[in-house]
């Protein structure tokens, strides 16, 4: 366990099992004075520990010998005691799953509030050190893009509202997905650090706006939305004045242009658009009807996915939006919905590679959510989704059980190994 940041360090996760010597190199020149060993999660015990609890040439991690002396105390113990009861044993591995589900729904939390508050300090430095943001957008974008590819197989996951702060979510958002999009349609690795780039910058021109001009108004009169539609122009010469790359650059001038030729500012068709542009300008579309100003106003993630394709399929590359779909899944996360046995869910997760089973939570009104483990229902034979329903739709009861954030935020997290076990539906 690195007791450093996410972004502090080039592995995929901060706690990691050590496969290679090389690892132990790296976590070496990283110069942290101490990290954490595990020894229920190791493979085997160390094989060269020395007395008063220090640690033979060649380990990496420390157990205080009174600790050892512990569990042998306790080990022993165990042995004299008679068997555990099926409903103890079951008690007990329910609790061990929800300590795994909790830390690693924590680890991603704090993953992303570090990549957001670095995002939203890069932006905040842009007037007045544009180059200095440029390289701090830069190194963001190659951090994040590395993670993802070093992950292998990912989920896309809704974290909670409070993840980050309302300013630095959206761009956050369009950020992480467009690059989880990106690396779908097989982008290059110096592709999706400039999509990456572009992309959590695609509003930046929105700095030089009036402050009551940054969001679109159904209000606005006809001169107050061209004004709020010149913060593309402006964005492109931000883009400039930090020295973005090309690839970046078009990402922001082109995240409001539509693929038959009516977005804005320069009416350009799907043929004109780069990919990274293509993606960008979905992903926001996506992001802006699940977080619109009025959370009233906000579509189901699932509503928001069947409006895109109902209204956007000429709008937006076909392809592109067909991809789009598989990726988020018919039900994308954060979407409340009942299963086909009746019961009502939250999805939490959507593997891209097995869309319409996604990871979901279970109302269970006879347990806090808190103490609920998620489901998979690719490993539940004979569960699925009946429909997809708006939270004021739900029982008053399942409702509260649930609490559906107003807002949905995304991140990534490595996918489950496949082939494991059916589970308890």
């Amino acid at each position: 366990h690195l007791d450093v940041g996410w972004m502090s360090h080039p592995f995929p996760l901060s706690s990691f099992r050590i496969a290679t010597s090389a690892q132990i190199d790296t976590i070496r020149s990283l110069g942290v004075p101490r990290v954490r060993w595990s020894p229920e999660q190791s493979d085997a015990a160390p094989a060269n520990v020395a007395p008063e609890g220090g640690v033979g040439a060649g380990d990496e991690g420390d157990a205080p010998a009174a600790d050892r002396a512990a569990d042998a105390g306790d080990d022993a113990a165990a042995a004299s005691e008679p068997a555990l009861t099926a409903e103890a044993a079951a008690r007990l591995e329910h609790r061990r799953l929800l300590d795994a589900q909790d830390a690693a729904l924590r680890l991603c939390e704090r993953q992303y509030a570090e990549a957001a508050r670095e995002c939203r300090q890069t932006i905040e430095m842009v007037e007045q050190r544009p180059h200095d943001a440029r390289d701090r957008i830069e190194a963001l974008s190659a951090t994040l893009v590395a993670k993802m590819l070093d992950a292998g197989e990912v989920c896309v996951r809704m974290l909670v509202e409070g993840a980050a702060d309302r300013a630095s979510m959206h761009a956050m958002n369009v950020g992480i997905v467009s690059l989880l999009m990106g690396r779908v349609l097989g982008l290059p690795e110096d592709e999706l650090r400039d999509l990456g780039c572009g992309a959590m910058l695609h509003d930046i021109g929105k700095l030089d706006l009036p402050l009551r001009m940054r969001s679109r108004d159904e209000s606005f009169s006809p001169s107050e939305v061209r004004v709020w539609e010149e913060h593309v122009e402006l964005g492109i010469a931000q883009a400039r004045r930090m020295g973005l790359s090309a690839g970046a650059t078009a990402v922001i001038a082109q995240h409001h242009e539509h693929a038959d030729a009516t977005g804005f500012p320069q009416r350009l068709d799907g043929d004109r658009m780069s990919l990274a542009g293509r993606v960008c300008a979905l992903v926001n579309a996506y992001d802006n009807l699940c977080n619109p100003r009025l959370p009233s106003a906000a579509l189901t993630p699932h509503e928001a996915l069947s409006m895109l394709f109902a209204q956007g399929r000429s709008r937006f590359d076909a392809p592109m939006l067909a991809s789009f779909i598989r990726m988020m899944g018919v039900y994308p996360p954060g979407s409340t919905v009942q299963l086909t046995d009746d019961r009502y869910a939250q999805v939490v997760s959507v593997n891209a590679t097995r869309p319409l089973k996604p990871s979901v939570v279970v109302v269970d009104l006879r347990a806090p959510r808190a103490e609920t483990l998620v489901v998979d229902l690719e490993r539940v034979p004979g569960v699925g989704i009946r429909r997809s329903l708006k939270p004021q739709q739900l029982p008053p009861p399942a409702l509260e059980w649930l609490g559906p954030m107003p807002r949905t935020c995304y991140f990534f997290e490595p996918a489950p190994p496949a082939g494991m076990p059916p589970e308890s539906p």
